[in-house]
């Protein structure tokens, strides 16, 4: 567990250590487990276009800091003494980074702005540094991350120093360029771009990892709606709401994890250029996922707060639309990783828009329930048509 020389920083390939996730990975994604809590708070605090638009650029902010961590703790080891330092130090910025999502377009926007660039570039450096002599073509890759991040934190800085609609367009211009990075293979002139191929990702582990932020979201709903239903007077209604909303969570874990999961993970793993894969089923697929998740929590809460108020369209905004951003992501996900997305998705997204139809003739807590009948079919119907094709359903052993 000792420092030593950076190029023992690294996990072992080949061995279990490789795609084992850590207890400090765990540790450092109990941090998560704030930030999505405040994500929600914050959404439906604001639930207005602007308010949407300012949670979303937040929800991806927190997304980005989260999953380039993850790929970084795909090299490096976190049982090493270096690298678990680092990632406690970006446990205390994100936690920082977390207090501040409630304020952080309005004075709290230099400790959001702060703590995000610090974690970014921080961990990219540290990257650079401990793959200096080891991964030439990953230090190169990380050269080239740590210019794109220094040119977005330009952007997030004089977001801090502006107000209003300025910060949030500059704060959207940082965004773009992130996002849009890895699409241009981070081209850094001088240092030519990154190739997928270089991308040497071990599948189990990142899969495993972005499972985990799956559950942390999850849980959240879990533990949100296990508050409010303690706080209000019990009656048959409330009772109702809370096994609705149980119900629709536990819907939505085996829509994820029933086949995705497992079968993501196999894909990548056996896939001739896993970084490419990776990118597109972690990295970009997976923010619908979250989004849908949020969204959702937020969509319990009017069930909650409004459950006999006749439905109108901003909450049926966030009860369907919650449950059909996650079926979009779910979709993207598993047509990157199978090739074969699945039908009962659509045939799901499809019941959601119908019920859009519905909204003005029925009360919150039907809506609710409609929506949560809409995953049970969909969780139903996937598990059904793919344990009737077992080779589809179970990977091949290895052994």
């Amino acid at each position: 567990m000792a420092g030593g020389d950076p190029g023992s920083w690294l996990r072992a390939k080949g061995s279990k250590s490789e795609s084992r996730v850590s207890f400090v990975e765990l540790f450092f994604d109990l941090v998560f487990v704030f930030s999505i809590s405040q994500l929600s708070h914050a959404l439906g605090d604001h639930f207005t276009p602007l308010g949407a638009l300012e949670a979303g650029m937040l929800i991806f902010a927190v997304w980005w800091v989260w999953i380039f961590t993850a790929w970084v703790t795909n090299w490096l080891d976190p049982d090493r003494m270096p690298v678990r330092i680092m990632l406690f130090v970006l446990m205390f910025a994100g936690l920082v980074l977390s207090a501040s999502i409630p304020d952080a377009f309005a004075e709290k926007a230099i400790f959001f702005a702060g703590a995000y660039v610090f974690m970014q570039v921080g961990r990219s450096l540290f990257t650079v540094y401990a793959l200096k002599d080891v991964s030439p073509a990953n230090h190169r890759n990380f050269i080239r991350i740590t210019c794109w991040l220094i040119l977005s934190g330009v952007f997030w800085v004089a977001g801090v120093l502006m107000e209003g609609e300025t910060r949030v367009a500059l704060w959207l211009a940082a965004l773009a360029i992130e996002y849009a990075a890895p699409a241009f293979g981070f081209a850094v002139p001088g240092l030519g771009k990154s190739r997928t191929s270089d991308w040497d990702v071990s599948g189990a582990h990142l899969a495993e990892r972005c499972a985990l932020f799956i559950i942390i979201c999850l849980g959240e709903s879990i533990l949100q709606a296990g508050k409010i239903f303690a706080e209000l007077p019990l009656s048959p209604l409330i009772v109702t709401v809370f096994i609705t909303v149980f119900v629709g969570t536990v819907a939505m874990w085996w829509i994820y994890f029933q086949f995705g999961h497992e079968r993501a993970a196999h894909r990548i793993e056996q896939d001739e250029t896993p970084g490419s894969l990776a990118r597109q089923a972690f990295t970009y697929a997976h923010i619908p996922i979250l989004a849908g998740i949020i969204l959702s929590v937020v969509g319990n809460e009017f069930l909650f707060s409004h459950p006999h108020d006749q439905a109108d369209m901003r909450a049926g905004a966030a009860i369907l639309g919650g449950p059909a951003v996650f079926l979009i992501g779910n979709l993207w996900f598993k047509g990157a990783t199978t090739g074969r997305p699945p039908l009962s998705h659509f045939v799901g997204l499809a019941g959601l828009a119908l019920l859009v139809l519905a909204v003005s003739q029925v009360d919150v807590y039907q809506l609710g329930i409609l929506a949560t009948a809409v995953l049970i079919v969909v969780a139903i119907w996937e598990f059904a048509s793919l344990t009737r094709a077992v080779p589809l359903a179970r990977p091949p052993s290895n052994h």
